[in-house]
């Protein structure tokens, strides 16, 4: 029997992108109400607010980049915060866009290798060390924050084709509903961002997809839900809580019958606020290139690995945010399969009873045995062939050399 929630009335932080739909739908479908809980969401400018608003407690909880929890937790370029992640909210659903100009650039240096999926960084380069050879200055590629998915997804998809992302491009940071627009007004030349907003550039005319994240990591993770350990600790139950409705609301989100129903909802001025039409395609499980599309619910994506928070780790040393001594098992605890299990038995539902897997070692499907049941799993290969072991975190990290990319040591 579970517990009445310590608190009935929250209010939960989130960006305007598709992958806050398990917060949208537990609102609107009601999941949370019938957890006793009334919660009011709150739509913030950018991910540094998600962070200092949940860090201030003006927030009880929100949509989360993973890295993001790791770095506060560990007091990576800021503040130490210690966060609670006990659910994942996605796989996969964020992209690699260029402008029309930089796109047809590339095309034109390199048109086999535009033509093939999916595509690398190597036209990029050409390009780079053309304008190098011409004194021409570096382009400049957008970023949602220091510490996320997208940073590391840019950068690991640059450095595998040769290009250093701190020597060779400028990077900066712009929140996620800004890129379609600094890309349009010529402030940027690319970006790396959760949908809609590759979708908004390339409808616009704008910019080109170069990469989805599934194809870069297959059945990646991204976003997470999250609250401060001590929120965590002082309100067991009613995290439980939260945790259970957002499940059953991934799983309808997830459900291919819904997806309509769901474009029309995260289209909303309230939400993610852009065309339905564009919100729908962005949403599909496989897109017109054949790249997959976001997963909510199925395959495990609600469960927080422990193995995905350490190669999020690994990716703050190979990029010099943290040192060598970083701790990997304080990165690991702020992923919380722990709660995940208790709120997936309360409600039902099917969990891991492993905290750690092998991360890009699969090519095809599989079968999780080890859970409460048997879960299917998809392939999970990097673009590059490189394989993480979580027993060999730092090994992994020294495996890359500045602008290529080098075997794991492991």
């Amino acid at each position: 029997m579970t517990e009445p929630p310590e608190l009935s009335r929250l209010t939960l932080g989130f960006i305007p992108l598709n992958d806050c739909a398990p917060l949208a739908v537990a609102r609107e479908r009601g999941f949370f109400q019938a957890e006793g809980l009334e919660v009011v969401l709150s739509r913030e400018a950018s991910w540094a607010n998600i962070r200092d608003r949940v860090a201030a407690g003006i927030l009880d909880g929100a949509h989360m980049l993973g890295p993001m929890s790791i770095a506060s937790s560990l007091g990576v370029g800021g503040e130490t915060v210690g966060m609670a992640v006990p659910l994942a909210l996605n796989l996969n659903g964020s992209a690699i866009t260029v402008s029309s100009a930089v796109a047809a650039a590339m095309r034109q240096a390199d048109p086999d290798a535009m033509a093939r999926r999916p595509r690398t960084a190597a036209p990029l380069k050409r390009i780079i060390d053309r304008r190098r050879a011409r004194g021409e200055g570096p382009l400049t590629f957008a970023v949602v924050f220091p510490y996320s998915s997208h940073n590391y997804q840019l950068r690991y998809w640059m450095g595998s084709a040769g290009v250093d992302p701190d020597r060779d491009v400028r990077l900066v940071v712009v929140p996620p509903p800004r890129m379609a627009v600094s890309l349009r007004s010529g402030d940027i030349d690319g970006f790396c961002v959760g949908e809609p907003w590759n979708s908004l550039a390339a409808h616009q005319g704008d910019g080109e997809v170069m990469i989805h994240a599934s194809e870069w990591w297959r059945a990646g993770p991204d976003k997470v839900f999250g609250v401060t350990q001590a929120w965590a600790s002082a309100h067991p139950n009613t995290l439980l809580a939260l945790v259970r409705a957002l499940l059953r609301a991934a799983a309808w989100a997830d459900a291919p019958d819904h997806r309509g129903e769901l474009a029309a909802l995260l289209a909303r001025p309230e939400y993610v606020d852009a065309p339905q039409t564009l919100v729908a395609r962005s949403l599909r499980g496989a897109l017109a290139d054949g790249a997959a599309g976001v997963i909510f619910s199925g395959h495990a994506a609600n469960f927080p690995w422990r193995s995905h928070a350490m190669w999020f780790a690994s990716q703050m040393v190979r990029w010099g945010q943290a040192g060598a001594d970083i701790d990997f098992t304080a990165a690991a605890q702020v992923y919380r399969p722990d709660l995940f299990r208790a709120a997936a038995a309360e409600a039902g539902l099917p969990a891991p009873l492993i905290d750690l897997k092998l991360e890009g070692a699969r090519g095809e499907a599989w079968t999780l045995d080890q859970a409460t049941s048997p879960i299917d799993m998809p392939a999970d290969l990097f673009l590059d062939g490189g394989v993480f072991d979580p027993a060999s975190p730092l090994a992994y990290a020294r495996g890359f050399a500045v602008g290529r990319h080098l075997p794991p040591t492991i």
